[in-house]
């Protein structure tokens, strides 16, 4: 990490890192794993004692506050839906752009379930950030930072962000800090597990890529252990049960693909196992709740006719091999995967900015959830320069406006505004820190619903293009749908490169059937 080290300037104090090696001390380590003779060993140059730990303080390192002749740095905490859409549209004549996320790519979450089962490679669903937004690999500004923001400090216009490491082999991770003229919190929100024992440990998250890996990989070994000989019949009906808690539509679809995986190809290619796999669809309510009661009653009907069992309850417990329901009922699973909504994070909730209390109640379960508070325009009230977009920012009870659904839609416009927004501040000299302060904003954000699709397996899907669930407007479901759901989001996938991939694998898995390789 020189070149990160030679970037950034000092500024304050952090840990001391391990100092790097001499050559010699090297050339002595590399003489272990000589081939030689022990003679020729001999000859080797003596080793040298290890150097000894410096007692000085290395310095805290840092992007500092811009300059006059430099441009205005706009910080981007996330690289979902709401952050790269404003990355993608912000002028980066006017800004320089700071990104930083624990991830270099965005997931084009509506096509991630489809990638579980293998209709889609997992590439397909994955833009890189430096494909978005060229400028960030280009511009002598403009950087992408592979780390999480671990803290804010908004009287000096900073953020303390700690670099992402992995592996037991990983480096120790850097801490730096970053300064910013407009700082924008866009990290996203994480699953919502309500405090239930057991489901961290124990369940798989649909959210992530990596998320999907561990799917995939489950359910295919789940599918080659229960053909060993000597395992049960019990065991194997439990390996091959998969539990679905969560009936909005990111559960819905999975279901639906998973129950499409096993009819048309687990059923051709795992003759032995094929009638003991099945899917269980556990929700508290109603499946699919903010759509039309006719497009709910079809994507019931549709699901039970491809082998989904569906089990109204609440889970109480979660443990390594079966959950447990309120009513007391037990369910063993092999795969457990859980799609009950989204929570604020662990960094959203420590933060010290305005909180806005939002979300609906569903049965026992509170689904209230603390964002950060944003006026009409988006802002932090009371904090200058900074605003929150996407799932992890709410409007304040103030602002009289109504809490917006967790959609990408919703998250995906809010970036589109304020790139608007943030450009025509930078045009009007208002792109310095603490220079927009009485600035004219225009209008305020708005958000008008377009209408929801999902899709139940078997070529069919759900599209309900009402402004809201009691307004009045075109709903369909069957094969049309279907057609309408896959057309709309290939032409959404952001890269001609992506859309082009969605469209070879979706061909290929129409033809060939899914890849069953467990990689």
């Amino acid at each position: 990490m020189a070149w990160f080290r030679s970037l950034l300037k000092p500024s304050s104090t952090f840990k001391p890192r391990t100092p790097v090696p001499t050559l010699p001390s090297l050339y002595s380590s590399f003489s272990l794993f000589s081939t030689g003779s022990a003679a020729a060993a001999a000859e080797a140059p003596p080793r040298l004692p290890p150097l000894p730990e410096s007692p000085a303080v290395v310095k805290y390192s840092g992007l500092e506050p811009t300059r006059g002749n430099e441009k205005p740095r706009v910080v981007v905490l996330g690289t979902g839906w709401a952050g790269c859409r404003l990355i993608k549209e912000i002028d980066t004549k006017t800004y320089d752009v700071v990104c930083v996320s624990p991830r270099n790519h965005m997931v084009f979450t509506p096509l991630l379930a489809s990638t579980c089962v293998g209709t889609l490679e997992f590439r397909s669903v994955a833009e890189p950030i430096v494909r978005i937004q060229p400028a960030i690999s280009r511009e002598p500004g403009s950087f992408f930072f592979l780390a999480n923001c671990t803290g804010l400090d908004t009287d000096q216009h900073e953020v303390l962000c700690e670099t992402v490491t992995e592996g037991a082999q990983a480096l120790e991770p850097w801490k730096f800090k970053i300064s910013y003229d407009k700082l924008v919190i866009a990290c996203g929100a994480q699953a919502r597990t309500f405090g239930i024992h057991g489901v961290a440990e124990n369940a798989i998250f649909l959210r992530e890529v990596h998320h999907a890996q561990e799917i995939r990989k489950k359910l295919l070994l789940n599918l080659m252990l229960s053909d060993v000989p000597g395992v049960t019949e019990e065991e194997k009906r439990r390996l091959l049960h998969c539990v679905v808690v969560g009936g909005g539509p990111t559960g819905v679809e999975f279901s639906g693909e998973l129950s499409d995986f096993i009819m048309r190809d687990v059923r051709r290619k795992y003759a032995h196992v094929k009638d003991y796999i099945h899917v269980t669809l556990i929700e508290a309510s109603e499946i699919l709740s903010s759509f039309d009661d006719r497009l709910r009653h079809y994507a019931t009907k549709q699901l039970v006719k491809s082998g989904v069992h569906l089990v109204r309850g609440i889970v109480k417990d979660v443990q390594p091999e079966k959950l447990i329901l309120t009513d007391g009922a037990e369910v063993p699973y092999g795969l457990l995967v859980w799609s009950t909504g989204v929570g604020a994070s662990p960094f959203v909730k420590s933060i010290d900015l305005p909180k806005s209390p939002g979300g609906r109640q569903v049965l026992q379960f509170s689904l209230n959830v603390t964002m950060i508070g944003v006026d009409e325009w988006l802002r932090v009230p009371g904090v200058e320069d900074v605003f929150a977009i996407g799932d992890c920012s709410g409007f304040l009870e103030s602002t009289g406006k109504p809490v917006l659904p967790t959609l990408a839609q919703v998250a995906e416009r809010q970036g589109k505004y304020l790139a608007r927004l943030l450009n025509q501040i930078g045009k009007q000299g208002g792109g310095r820190a603490k220079k927009a302060k009485d600035m004219e904003l225009g209008d305020p954000f708005v958000y008008r619903h377009l209408g929801s699709m999902a899709t139940i397996g078997r070529y069919k899907a759900l599209v309900d293009l009402r402004q809201s669930k009691e307004a009045r407007g075109l709903s369909l479901a069957g094969f049309g749908s279907w057609f309408i759901w896959r057309s709309a989001y290939l032409t959404r996938v952001i890269s001609w490169r992506n859309r082009f991939y969605v469209a070879v694998n979706w061909l290929t898995t129409l033809i060939f059937g899914r890849d069953l390789t467990r990689i």
